[in-house]
């Protein structure tokens, strides 16, 4: 563990971006350092495991709410809305974690080799498991940073490393869960389907009736399964992928309000406005304002604000995904 924090810690101080984040080469892997407690971050992570190496952070994740400090991963197996806030990290003992990125149809085709995969879906199974990290975990993440310094060897190593990685994810205590999740024909890959659409489609109105028809579900069915998988309902799933991307563009692109809500699909700008300050507790002109003031200045150590970014658009970190 020593030396994999050592390691996250060093990349991090040359590669991160003012937010903590760092991006590497090698596909799906990526790591976060922060030396102080942060305000919330607004993300869509793909399905990952983010393992926290020190320090702690705050997560909630559709409706639910959870404190991951060291020693302890979150597994996310859907494309989710998450709230990520910095709660443990000072300048001497930073937050650290990394983040890998897990492939659902290799997942699949190990679980089927292992003869999990036709497991049944354990009830009341969610998109997003906490676990304490194995050793075994961390040896695979720890082998990942050491190929940073061999990118020659990424294509030739990497895939055998992932798949073990995957193996010891199957092999643990939510392996099974994680197993009936991949497959094909579960009602999670069935609204997996339903998630790409409202994905891709975000600023348009999008009928239930094509959402369900697109997971090959009743209304009622479908209801049922995308809450129970995200905790949401599809309209609030769209809402926050709403929100967060007019934020986005607001603090990265410059975008007014106003212009921001009708790029993302609003109707009613007095609307967006009420929604936007529900979500990020501030109105969207304010927010923008003070974010404008920070780009025209020095960034201070003691800043907690980070823009957000939509996951499958920008690629980040486990807060995005740390």
């Amino acid at each position: 563990m020593q030396t994999l924090k050592e390691a996250v810690q060093a990349y991090a101080d040359r590669h991160a971006n003012s937010d903590g984040l760092a991006l590497t080469p090698i596909p799906g892997l990526r790591m976060m350092c922060v030396r102080s407690p942060r305000a919330n971050l607004h993300s869509i992570y793909r399905p990952l495991i983010c393992m926290v190496l020190q320090g702690a952070k705050h997560m909630t994740v559709g409706t639910h709410a959870r404190i991951f400090a060291a020693g302890e991963s979150v597994i996310v197996s859907a494309d989710m809305p998450v709230v990520g806030r910095i709660v443990q990290a000072n300048r001497d003992e930073p937050y650290l974690a990394v983040a890998v990125e897990i492939e659902m149809t290799v997942l699949r085709e190990l679980g089927s080799q292992m003869g999990t995969a036709r497991a049944p879906l354990p009830a009341g199974t969610r998109s997003v498991f906490a676990v304490d990290t194995d050793a075994e975990i961390l040896d695979c993440a720890s082998r990942l940073m050491r190929l940073l310094e061999r990118p020659d060897a990424v294509p030739l190593l990497r895939p055998g490393i992932m798949r073990e990685l995957y193996y010891w994810l199957l092999s643990g205590k939510h392996g099974a869960a994680l197993s009936a999740l991949a497959l094909p024909d579960s009602y999670a890959s069935q609204i997996a389907k339903a998630v790409v659409i409202l994905r891709d489609e975000y600023r348009s109105r999008v009928p239930v009736e094509r959402l369900a028809a697109a997971a090959a579900m009743s209304l009622t069915a479908f209801h049922k399964r995308f809450k129970e998988l995200t905790s949401l309902t599809p309209v609030q799933y769209q809402k926050r992928l709403r929100l967060i991307e007019a934020r986005r563009i607001m603090l990265d692109e410059g975008l007014s309000a106003t212009a921001a809500a009708f790029e993302v699909g609003y109707e009613s700008v007095s609307q967006f406005t009420r929604e936007y300050g529900r979500m990020f507790q501030v109105p969207p002109k304010r927010d923008a304002r003070r974010a404008r003031t920070r780009l025209n200045a020095p960034r201070a150590a003691s800043d907690g604000e980070s823009r957000p970014t939509l996951a499958w658009q920008s690629a980040d970190t486990c807060e995005s995904r740390a």
